[in-house]
């Protein structure tokens, strides 16, 4: 049974507010919630003992009693005597949008690194809010300072050096999974096959666009990612092979998804996941094209990248679910920028298209004549690149191939000089 919540907004003069609160609800449903009412408050700055003033705390109050919600969700991150407060005069639970994509990530998480990653973002926010109830304590006592050091304070002074206890001890055992993906990604590096990485905000359809691809393009087409119109669908980031007909192939990989005031605990615990992105050949930023709010999408996800480091890698910006709009004309590519569905497979198959432009246009047509005692060498040319013309000679092998510049390096010997 979905637990029925309020949502609670501020406007604060802010930019796509409207969307704010749409997405806040959406994210209460992913976390199998229902939201029975919203209400909003257009002030400048929000309070600082309730965020919202008295009057609306009070409506916020009826409003919650009359639709029988358990639970009231703020769109902003609250401070810990805010919560308090709010708790006390509502006299029902409350969370604010940071908690409330923390517990959607906890939900999400499948494999030990991202249950990692989600687990230190949880006691990173929860840190300051046990501070808080020590502050609660001072001020119910009508004492402070050192000579109030009783039970509850050293209670609470343990608990947080439990959690920072927990918090090294995880950053540790975190820290040799992410050593494990360096070295994953330094052989990678090492085979020299280039990387393409899915970016974009979270339902955008990245995992769709990865599915279309690995089914067309992979030997391991039945491993599929997890895809599902919901926010954070996924949270785990995957790596597949993508061997195209024409022997070219590349390593796609795709990335936990952004929000908007994604929390900076999170933002950090999950650095090593995004940095997939950083190292990689390409980045496809998938766009949710029907969704009018798409552009403050995009803003978001760069920001998001920025912050981790991810600058500087050349980005095909693919605007997806076309099919979605009236009238729009698909495929189509003007410049750096595509406009495709991603559940379409001419779709794909023009999207393969651009990035084998972006990413293979270094390969060079070269005739190579390989004695037949080398015969590997022109298995690897069949099997690494594409072969346009074989014939058998005398003293060898010609083969006319389209080939990597460093397979180009590599195959030096064999090449003949024109």
């Amino acid at each position: 049974m979905e637990k029925k919540v309020l949502i609670v907004g501020i406007s604060q003069k802010q930019k796509d507010f409207d969307y704010s609160m749409e997405e806040l609800a959406n994210l209460a449903a992913a976390n199998n919630m229902e939201v029975v009412g919203e209400l909003r408050q257009n002030i400048d700055k929000e309070n600082r003992a309730t965020y919202v003033g008295k009057g609306k705390v009070d409506e916020v109050k009826g409003l919650a009693e009359m639709q029988e919600a358990s639970l009231v969700i703020f769109n902003d991150e609250l401070s810990p005597s805010q919560i308090r407060n709010l708790e006390e005069a509502l006299e029902l639970d409350v969370m604010d949008r940071t908690g409330l994509i923390l517990a959607i990530f906890a939900n999400r998480a499948k494999t030990k690194e991202a249950q990692l990653q989600v687990e230190i973002a949880k006691l990173q926010y929860e840190l300051p809010r046990i501070f808080g109830q020590g502050e609660d304590m001072d001020q119910q006592s009508g004492k402070g300072g050192l000579s109030n050091r009783g039970s509850g304070e050293k209670k609470i002074e343990t608990d947080r050096r439990t959690i920072k206890h927990q918090i090294r001890h995880l950053q540790k055992e975190l820290a040799m999974l992410v050593d494990d993906r360096e070295v994953r990604r330094r052989k990678r590096k090492k085979n020299e096959i280039p990387v393409v990485s899915l970016v974009g905000y979270t339902n955008a359809g990245k995992s769709t666009t990865m599915n279309g691809l690995v089914r067309a393009y992979s030997e391991t087409a039945d491993k599929q990612v997890f895809e599902k119109d919901m926010l954070f669908a996924t949270l785990e980031t995957s790596v597949r092979e993508i061997v195209l007909p024409d022997n070219k192939q590349f390593l796609l990989t795709d990335t936990v998804g952004f929000v908007s005031k994604l929390p900076h605990q999170l933002v950090k615990a999950f650095r090593s996941t995004l940095e997939e992105a950083r190292d990689a050949d390409l980045l496809i930023h998938v766009v949710d094209y029907s969704d009018p709010h798409y552009k403050t999408m995009m803003q978001t996800t760069e920001e998001t990248l920025k912050a981790v480091g991810v600058e500087d890698v050349p980005v095909i910006y693919a605007y997806n679910k076309a099919d979605l709009l009236e009238d729009e004309i698909y495929p189509t590519q003007t410049d750096n920028t595509i406009i495709f569905s991603a559940r379409e497979q001419p779709s794909l198959e023009f999207l393969t298209e651009v990035i084998k432009k972006e990413l293979f246009s270094g390969y060079a047509k070269s005739e190579f004549l390989i004695p037949f005692e080398d015969g590997q060498v022109v298995a690897y040319l069949n099997n690494h690149a594409k072969v346009l013309e074989t014939e058998y000679l005398e003293h060898g092998t010609k083969i006319i191939a389209e080939v990597s510049p460093a397979d180009l390096q590599k195959l030096k010997t064999y090449q003949v000089e024109k």
